[in-house]
C-alpha cells in the first residue's frame, strides 16, 4: 500500500477583459501576425482595476472545490503559487483561505515564477505523503499585467492574467505506476541564470519594478531543460513518453511547446495547448490548462498526465500524475 495525493477537482478563472493582439498594434510597432508567428498567442485576459491575484485565485479555488464536491472547511492546507501576490505580506494564500471560509487549515505562497505550480504541486504532494494534510488546495494565480513594461514589445505582448486550482486528497494506492494521483516529481533550479528573466524591482528598490527577459536565452534553456525534467520524472516511476496520455506544459510559447514535445517524443495530438487564448499566465498556466483540458473532454480519469514548466531563477521541474 502507498499513500497517494489524488486529484479530486479542478477549476479555473479568467478575468472578463479579453485583449486581442490588435490592441497592441495601436501603441507598439508590432502586428497580430508577428505576435502569432513568434508565440502562438492570439489573445489574453487582463484583470480589471482593483481585481487582485487573490481575487482570481479565490474564483478558481471555489470552482475546484465545487468540482470536487468539497466545501472550504474540508481543506487542511492551501498552497498558492504566484509571483504577483497582492501585497509583500501577508500571503495571497491566507487571503484565499479567508475568502473560502477555511479556519482550521494553514496556507502559504510558493514563488518559483512560471515553474511555481509544479513547485506548489510537489509541496502539496509532500504534505499529503508525510501525513501533515489529507486534503490540499493547490492554486496558481497571477496578474502579470501589473508588472509589464508597455513600451517593450518583446515582452508585454506575451503575458496574461488568470488562475487555476486543483483539490488533492489522500487515498491509498497499490504503490505502482497504475495508481491514481501524483506518481513522481522532479524539481530543479540554477541561480546563476537569474539575469535571463527577472523583475527589476522589489523591497531593495522600494518599487514594484517591471519584467525583463532575454528571450532567446530563455527559449534555449527551456527546450533543453523541459524535455530533460519530464524524462527524469517519468524514469522515476519506470514509465516512458509512450505511456503518456497528455502532456500539459507551461503555456509560454507555442514554439517552446512544440520543440519540447518533439524532444520528448510526444505528438502534438497528446499536448494540451491553451497559449493562444491565455498567453503566458506564469504559475497559473498549468492549472488553467488542466482545467480547460478536463472541460474540453481531453483529460479523463485514469489518464497519465505530465506537466512541466520553467521560469525565472532559473527554476524548472515536472510532475507525473494519473488523473
Amino acid at each position: 500500500m502507498a499513500r497517494r495525493a489524488v486529484v479530486k477537482g479542478v477549476g479555473h478563472y479568467l478575468p472578463e477583459r479579453v485583449v486581442p493582439n490588435s490592441e497592441f498594434e495601436k501603441t507598439l510597432e508590432t502586428t497580430n501576425e508577428w505576435i502569432v508567428s513568434r508565440s502562438g498567442i492570439e489573445r489574453r485576459h487582463f484583470a480589471a482595476e482593483g481585481e487582485t491575484t487573490s481575487d482570481l485565485a479565490t474564483h478558481a479555488a471555489k470552482a475546484a472545490l465545487a468540482d470536487a464536491g468539497f466545501d472550504g472547511s474540508d481543506i487542511d492546507a492551501i498552497v498558492l503559487a504566484t509571483s504577483t501576490a497582492d501585497m509583500t505580506f501577508p500571503s495571497a494564500a491566507t487571503m484565499v483561505q479567508a475568502n473560502i471560509g477555511n479556519t482550521k487549515g494553514y496556507a502559504f505562497d510558493v514563488q518559483a515564477v512560471c515553474a511555481g505550480f509544479v513547485y506548489a504541486l510537489t509541496n502539496a504532494n509532500a504534505l499529503i505523503l508525510s501525513g501533515q494534510a489529507d486534503r490540499v488546495l493547490v492554486i496558481g494565480a497571477e496578474t502579470f499585467s501589473r508588472i509589464m513594461d508597455w513600451t517593450d514589445r518583446s515582452t508585454c505582448v506575451l503575458f496574461g492574467d488568470g488562475a487555476g486550482a486543483l483539490v488533492l486528497a489522500a487515498e491509498d494506492g497499490a504503490g505502482t505506476a497504475a495508481d491514481r494521483g501524483v506518481l513522481s516529481t522532479d524539481l530543479n533550479s540554477d541561480g546563476r541564470y537569474r539575469e535571463l528573466l527577472y523583475v527589476d524591482g522589489g523591497v531593495a528598490t522600494q518599487n514594484t519594478g517591471k519584467l525583463r527577459m532575454e528571450g532567446k536565452e530563455v527559449f534555449r534553456h527551456a527546450v533543453e531543460k523541459l524535455a530533460e525534467t519530464a524524462h527524469t520524472a517519468l524514469e522515476k516511476v519506470g514509465l516512458t513518453a509512450e505511456d503518456v496520455n497528455w502532456v500539459v506544459p507551461h503555456q509560454a510559447n507555442i514554439r517552446i511547446i512544440k520543440s519540447t514535445a518533439k524532444k520528448l517524443g510526444v505528438g502534438m495530438d497528446r499536448v494540451v495547448v491553451t497559449v493562444q487564448d491565455h498567453g503566458n499566465t506564469s504559475a497559473a498556466s498549468i492549472p488553467l490548462a488542466l482545467s480547460v483540458g478536463k472541460q474540453n473532454g481531453q483529460i479523463k480519469t485514469g489518464d497519465l498526465v505530465v506537466t512541466e514548466a520553467i521560469g525565472g531563477g532559473l527554476a524548472w521541474g515536472a510532475v507525473v500524475l494519473r488523473w
